[in-house]
Parts: structure tokens; C-alpha cells; sequence
């Protein structure tokens, strides 16, 4: 079953805000699987912001983009074509081959998805990288407790928002943060305790309201003055996780850091950066807690979703101009 592919390629390394002049549509056709390949129909592809750095030629933690091909990242397909053993015909598949409609694999990189009543997007935000990222920064890089206080930035996107009801089940106050008062309400909706848009108003002076005692944990996605705001509210021995810096990707020049930092020294801060994947031995429990919190509707997820492979790059821009409310998906097909 041959089938034709549009890819999104990098035409141009975006200087500062991407625009859609960066991106370039190629079509491709895919022939019939061979033994031990599969052909896969992508469903649903991911963009998030950590794919920015990867348009840029300074290295990253994250493999780059080479220009003139086809970019990568989370995607969920269904086999339509198979004579791969461990791959049947109909079956669903996660991957990291996203910014395309289909591809041959010879099954290196995919992952069979289990039957679940939830929708299959779901393995791209609560079940899959977004949401792990939320639990491993939670437990692993700022090691929660029950009942603390908690400042999550970016509180109404993909990651913020689960990471908001992760601590709002584990007994925890959550302060969070958004850019309109529409996601505020959301935020609010799903559990956090103090929301405010950071448009109105001074940071610290929120943060001394929602949590007067001071943080415990903030849950860093935004940098800039987010995070020195929140680094001049820290309690004794709290925890910063360093998961994004959302605010800092399309600059054109070096961001100075914190002003405040040295106040980490006298109070004892713990601020450690991390990626998903680095605690793989809360990989098990995520599964199994998230899967019970989603199926049980304690955690619920939000999905903004643009139809069709050439509104792919419009879905990427819109994470930076705020455009989404949790996850931001391209739907491919039914």
C-alpha cells in the first residue's frame, strides 16, 4: 500500500520569532513496505517549544535540524501496511518521526500502544513525554512532598498544567501562572489554588499573595522574571526545576541571568535542570498513576489542535505567541 508523504522541512535557520518563510513543504512518496518494514500513517504529530533550539545551528542538548530536511518529534500513527512481526496492520504506534503524514520503518523507534479508553493524542500530552516531563520534574528534580507549596510557570500549557494537578493530588498548595485571564480560568478549573496572569500586576507581589509562607517548589517553564521573582520568594531548602526557559528561545542576542541568584547561596537552594527521561526509575509509576488519574478524571488535559500537515509551522509559531491552552497538536488523520 504505497502512499504519498508531505514532510515539513527547515528551509531557513529562523532568526529570533520564527515565521512561516522558514519552513518549506515537500512531497514524497513511500512505497510499499519490505520485509521487516512497516508503513505508518501518522495520526497526530506534537510541536513544543524545546524544538526551537534544535532550528538553530549552536548545538543543543537536542539533536538540531539540518536544512533542506524533513524535522522530527512526537507523533502518533496507525500501521497500514506491515511485514514487521511485531507490528500487526490497524495497530497504533508512537514515534519520534512527527512533521510528516507517514513513513517506512523497519520498526527501530516505535512502540506499540497498549488498548485504552483514552484518545490516542493522549500518548502525546498526559501519557507520553509532556506528561512524564511534568511528573519526573516534579518528583525526581525538585523531589515533591506532600503538602508543600508550589509555583508552576506556564501554568495553562502542556506541561504546566499537569504538573499543577500532579502537586494539587499529592496535598499540595499550587500557585500558578498564565497570560490571559481565559487560561486563568482554566487553570483554575483544573485545581490550582492562586492563578493570576502575569500581565497584570507585579510577579512577587502575586507570589506573597498565593503563598505567604513562601515556595517550596517552583516549577520553572517561562526563565526571565519568572524565575527571579520566584527565586526572591523561596523558602529555606527549596527546590527549583529548571524544565524550560520559554520566554528566552527566539532571543537574538545572550539573556543575563537572574539578578538574584546569589540568593541561593544563603538559602540553601537547590536549582537542577533537567530533560525527560533522566529519573527512568519513575518511569513505571508515572505510567501506572497517570493512567489511573486520567481514566479516573482526577487529572484532566486540554488539547488545542490545528487540522492538517501545512498548519504545522502556524501550531509551532502559536506556542510562542500564546496561542494554545495545553497541548498543541496537528491532527493528520482520523
Amino acid at each position: 500500500m504505497a502512499m504519498q508523504s508531505v514532510e515539513v522541512h527547515l528551509k531557513r535557520r529562523p532568526n529570533g520569532m520564527p515565521v512561516a518563510e522558514d519552513f518549506a513543504f515537500v512531497a514524497r512518496d513511500l512505497g510499499d513496505p519490505g520485509d521487516g518494514e512497516v508503513l505508518v500513517q501518522n495520526l497526530f504529530i506534537s510541536v513544543d517549544p524545546y524544538m526551537r533550539g534544535r532550528m538553530n545551528e549552536a548545538k543543543g542538548y537536542a539533536e538540531g535540524y539540518q536544512l533542506d530536511e524533513a524535522m522530527y518529534g512526537g507523533a502518533v500513527g496507525r500501521v497500514v501496511a506491515s511485514r514487521h512481526p511485531d507490528f500487526a496492520e490497524g495497530s497504533i504506534v508512537s514515534s519520534n518521526n512527527g512533521w510528516r503524514e507517514g513513513f517506512l520503518s523497519d520498526g527501530r523507534g516505535l512502540t506499540a500502544l497498549p488498548e485504552t479508553r483514552l484518545p490516542v493524542s493522549a500518548y502525546l500530552g498526559p501519557l507520553g513525554g509532556t506528561g512524564r516531563t511534568a511528573y519526573e520534574g516534579l518528583l525526581g528534580a525538585a523531589a515533591m512532598q506532600d503538602g508543600e507549596t508550589v509555583f508552576v510557570s506556564g501554568a495553562a500549557g502542556a506541561v504546566g498544567s499537569i504538573a499543577g494537578q500532579i502537586a494539587h493530588l499529592r496535598g499540595c498548595r499550587t500557585i500558578g501562572s498564565a497570560g490571559s485571564a481565559a487560561k486563568v480560568a482554566f487553570c483554575r478549573e483544573i485545581g490550582f489554588d492562586y492563578m493570576f496572569d502575569y500581565h497584570e500586576g507585579n510577579l512577587l507581589k502575586h507570589l506573597r499573595e498565593g503563598a505567604p509562607d513562601g515556595l517550596d517548589i517552583y516549577f520553572d517553564n517561562v526563565g526571565g522574571d519568572h524565575l527571579e521573582a520566584a527565586l526572591a520568594h523561596m523558602k529555606r531548602l527549596g527546590r527549583i526545576a529548571l524544565c524550560g526557559a520559554i520566554s528566552q528561545y527566539n532571543a537574538t542576542s545572550p539573556v543575563p541571568g537572574p539578578r538574584n541568584l546569589t540568593v541561593a547561596i544563603g538559602s540553601g537552594l537547590n536549582l537542577r535542570g533537567f530533560i525527560v527521561g533522566m529519573f527512568p526509575e519513575l518511569r513505571e509509576t508515572f505510567q501506572e498513576e497517570m493512567t489511573g488519574w486520567l481514566e479516573s478524571g482526577q487529572i484532566v488535559w486540554r488539547e488545542t489542535v490545528l487540522d492538517g500537515i501545512r498548519r504545522s509551522p502556524e501550531a509551532f509559531i502559536g506556542l510562542f505567541t500564546g496561542e494554545n491552552v495545553g497541548k498543541m497538536l496537528v491532527k493528520l488523520a482520523d
